[in-house]
């Protein structure tokens, strides 16, 4: 198993770790521990670089694979048990997590002030849309969501990440705000993360500290997906 260091701490930029595993044939590594996220729940995996006594290569995908998590390198491969130093494409990461805060954000004034579910969302840095449950969304509504966003983002509000076993999460009133449910059948601790005083739910990803970091969000488009299905897509601001 890797020691996934972002599940408990996102603002790692570098790391050391061992290698663990050898994939030739896909030109991959797997590791000890990483501070790599491996892609998932909308949010793109990292990028960056190892290096070791060859030299410094880029990583060029990290994905979780047969119950690891490979590391794909654009070069040579280290043998397993050599000892790399990992570097994260750091401008990148901190973007997405921008980017991942700003949806949970709009998901959290949605959810509250419309009790809109969420049925689906993607992202890149600094851009990303959600789809919600919504029959109706009109330019006014949206207005409204965008103001509504902004003043959450000015609130300064705390994120905390957790780590709670799985009966006590689901035991937290409306933990999953997806129509369905995503969680892995038979896991046995969910990470939790929270926008202190706006939202609370079950997430993978990475996150800023501070509801401040994230920057001005614009709304940048919104079209209707279905009856009942509506997509927002939101901008942010470069630092």
């Amino acid at each position: 198993m890797t020691e996934m260091i972002y599940q408990t701490d996102s603002a790692v930029r570098s790391f050391e770790a061992t290698v663990t595993a050898v994939d030739a044939e896909q030109g991959a590594v797997a590791l000890d521990r990483s501070a790599f996220y491996p892609g998932g729940g909308g949010q793109p995996c990292d990028l960056g670089w190892l290096t070791w006594d060859s030299g410094k290569v880029a990583v060029t995908k990290v994905k979780r694979s047969s119950g690891k998590v490979l590391h794909w390198l654009a070069g040579d491969l280290p043998e397993v048990g050599s000892a790399v130093s990992g570097e994260l494409d750091w401008e990148r990461r901190y973007a997405l997590m921008r980017t991942h805060t700003a949806l949970h954000i709009l998901c959290g004034v949605v959810w509250r002030d419309y009790g809109a579910q969420v049925t689906g969302g993607n992202m890149e840095p600094l851009a990303g849309r959600m789809d919600f449950e919504f029959e109706h969304l009109q330019k006014e509504l949206v207005a409204e969501i965008e103001v509504a966003v902004n003043a959450e983002v000015a609130a300064a509000r705390d994120i905390r990440v957790a780590i709670l076993p799985r009966e006590e999460a689901f035991n937290i009133p409306d933990l999953i705000r997806t129509k369905i449910n995503l969680l892995p059948k038979g896991i046995s601790e969910v990470r939790t993360v929270e926008i202190v005083g706006l939202d609370l739910q079950a997430d993978g990803g990475t996150h800023v500290a501070n509801t401040r970091e994230v920057g001005h969000v614009t709304v940048v488009g919104y079209k209707s997906k279905g009856r009942i299905n509506k997509r927002i897509r939101i901008a942010l601001d470069a630092e």
